[in-house]
């Protein structure tokens, strides 16, 4: 089969043929129709932020744990392991494989714990939308800092492939949401229905609004600027990546997730630090019913086709992607 690998770090992803994965006991083969491009790709590639090389199971010292790229996948079952109670051939699914990778691939192996039906209303390049980045939001809002009816909940990022999320879960839970994006993206964030702060004129931290729970997806501000926007009992949930436009950091945001700690644990204000955990079926589960009910609608930026998945990485990191990127497989 065809696949996207990466050898060791800062490579390209380059296209090889390798050996089709076989299903185990436990686990479904499936053949991909789409995957979606997450920052978690780009930071695998560079091996960024170096800490993680010793701390992630999906990092190696030099290269990457697993060659192939890529978590968040859609497509539709062609074989079953023995032990395999929840899926049949011919279904369509949609995944988050995360610590396992190898969803830039025509077929992906992965355990039916990771993996559920397909929402029926979406496309297989929605459905590949969802995972990592709906169940990050979903963790944020629901779980972490649950949104209260009329709470003024900020959206640091609310372009982006989480942003986009959060923003519309934020407005479903009942909060009066605010996002910030840059100019080119105001009308995106705006029909999400939040009102918008367009970061390249004003600066959301001086402005002198506080907002009973703030999200911040971006990393571009302090966290001494992030508590100024947050309200005297309210809460800030850390949840930003790197930059792509640098070499790759030392430890990332992960500094700001320690000195948030240490000033959660001193002042009225909450601090917490956001996740990625990886998707497990109640989670997928109730992404799925969020979907079919049109609470959240995966939004597309472009769908590239699988041979230029380079490309799309490119475009989602250095361009500044607004929303999700997938990409796409041909029969």
């Amino acid at each position: 089969m065809r696949a996207m690998v990466q050898d060791r770090y800062g490579e390209t992803l380059r296209m090889a043929e390798v050996a089709a994965p076989v299903p185990a006991d436990d686990e479904i083969l499936v053949r991909v129709r789409a995957a979606s491009l997450n920052a978690r790709d780009w930071h695998i590639m560079r091996g960024d932020p170096y800490v993680a090389r010793l701390m992630s199971p999906i990092f190696g010292l030099r290269g990457p744990a697993a060659p192939i790229r890529g978590s968040d996948f859609a497509g539709v079952v062609t074989a079953v392991g023995r032990s395999v109670t929840r899926f049949a051939p011919g279904d369509e699914v949609f995944g988050d494989l995360r610590d396992g990778d190898g969803a830039f691939a025509e077929f992906v192996c992965a355990a039916q714990s990771v993996v559920e039906r397909k929402p029926e209303n979406l496309s297989f390049e929605e459905a590949a939308a969802l995972p990592l980045a709906g169940a990050t939001a979903l963790q944020a809002l629901r779980d972490l800092a649950p949104v209260r009816p009329g709470q003024r909940v900020l959206v640091n990022g609310a372009s982006g492939g989480v942003g986009t999320f959060a923003v519309q879960l934020a407005r479903a839970y009942g909060g009066a949401v605010t996002g910030v994006c840059s100019g080119r993206n105001t009308d995106l964030v705006r029909s999400l229905g939040a009102e918008v702060i367009d970061y390249t004129s004003e600066d959301f931290t001086r402005s002198g609004g506080r907002y009973d729970l703030v999200l911040d997806l971006a990393a571009s501000r302090s966290l001494r600027a992030l508590r100024r926007a947050v309200a005297p009992e309210g809460t800030l949930v850390l949840g930003g990546g790197g930059n792509a436009r640098t070499r790759p950091l030392v430890i990332g945001p992960v500094g700001l997730s320690i000195a948030g700690q240490t000033v959660g644990r001193l002042g009225r204000q909450r601090v917490v630090q956001l996740n990625t955990a990886a998707a497990g079926p109640a989670m997928l589960a109730a992404l799925r019913e969020l979907a079919e009910e049109k609470t959240i609608v995966p939004v597309i930026d472009r769908a590239y086709p699988f041979e230029q998945t380079a490309e799309a990485l490119r475009y989602l990191m250095v361009e500044h992607a607004r929303a999700k990127v997938v990409v796409t497989f041909t029969d």
